[in-house]
């Protein structure tokens, strides 16, 4: 007969102090969902599993973390149809019934999405990617979902943007132009402004699913920005791009407020307890700093202002 091994976890702490969040990061594991009338998408997601921790307990049973993970991806690629938020969604309550001393359990999930696309103006195939993001906590009370992206673009700032207008206005003065002609100039060929990398990050958080489909969730990030960046880009794309975020010179504030607008318009049915995080964070090019603006709200709030601004 083998010896019972002594299950130290269970053991009572030199210090008695609960902990938050207690697991296992950097889990990969290939996934992949299923779609109709298409091939399934396959991901390397990396995985964060986490159940809070009472006072009195020493250690969690990092093992059993492990076990849950396995056997739910396992499932998930047997299944006919699943989005990446129900599979964080099942680990979180699979997690919960299994560690009985816990009444929280956290999991999240980050993967490299690929997205085919054309080209703006050489309108040849190309691709681009996007980070999907999401995470699920369980408890007691239920189960809360989120799915969300993470992309990157270019802006414009407004504010170079309009000294270098300044500047052009006045030189054009100086060459006797007259002043009709300068307008209709620079309204049509927008004057140079500093560039940068753009980083928006949007999620939806609600009980059970959230009814957003990610690859709107996606576009409404990438168009967020003064414009798209491609994988791809002949100078016929090139110049698309340059002359679309010169056109649409945004301050990181614009970009969160243009996310909060396209979500609310596109998905002006969301539960009122929704809650949406948007984030975008800027690479300065003439700064050694970079911009950085968010907002967290429910979804409520973020529709009564939206709708505010528009009456």
């Amino acid at each position: 007969m083998s010896q019972q091994l002594p299950d130290v976890q269970a053991s009572s702490p030199d210090v008695s102090v609960g902990l938050n969040r207690v697991g296992v990061t950097g889990v990969e594991k290939l996934l992949k969902l299923h779609r109709d009338d298409d091939r399934p998408i396959v991901l390397m997601a990396n995985f964060e599993v986490f159940v809070d921790l009472p006072s009195w307990r020493k250690g969690a049973d990092m093992s059993r973390n492990m076990e849950v993970v396995d056997e739910m991806l396992e499932d998930a690629v047997s299944e006919p149809a699943l989005r990446v938020e129900d599979v964080c969604g099942d680990v979180a309550e699979r997690l919960l019934e299994k560690h009985e001393y816990t009444s929280r359990a956290e999991v999240r999930m980050e993967a490299e999405y690929v997205i085919r696309e054309r080209t703006p103006a050489s309108d040849r195939p190309t691709q681009a990617t996007a980070d999907i993001v999401a995470s699920a906590t369980a408890t007691e009370n239920g189960t809360r979902e989120e799915i969300g992206c993470h992309v990157v673009g270019m802006t414009v700032c407004p504010c170079s943007q309009g000294m270098s207008e300044s500047r052009a206005r006045d030189v054009l003065d100086g060459l006797d132009v007259d002043r009709e002609t300068i307008d209709a100039f620079l309204e049509e060929v927008p004057q140079p402004g500093h560039s940068q990398r753009g980083h928006a990050t949007l999620t939806v958080e609600t009980d059970g699913s959230p009814e957003v489909d990610l690859n709107e969730l996606i576009r409404i990030a990438r168009d967020s920005m003064s414009a798209r960046i491609y994988n791809l880009a002949k100078r016929p794309d090139e110049d698309h791009m340059t002359y679309q975020s010169h056109s649409d010179a945004k301050f990181v504030e614009d970009c969160v407020r243009a996310m909060a607008e396209g979500i609310v318009e596109r998905y002006p049915d969301l539960p009122d307890d929704a809650v949406v995080y948007i984030e975008q964070s800027n690479d300065e090019s003439i700064h050694q700093h970079n911009a950085h603006a968010e907002r967290v709200a429910e979804f409520a709030q973020l529709r009564e202002e939206i709708r505010g601004d528009a009456s």
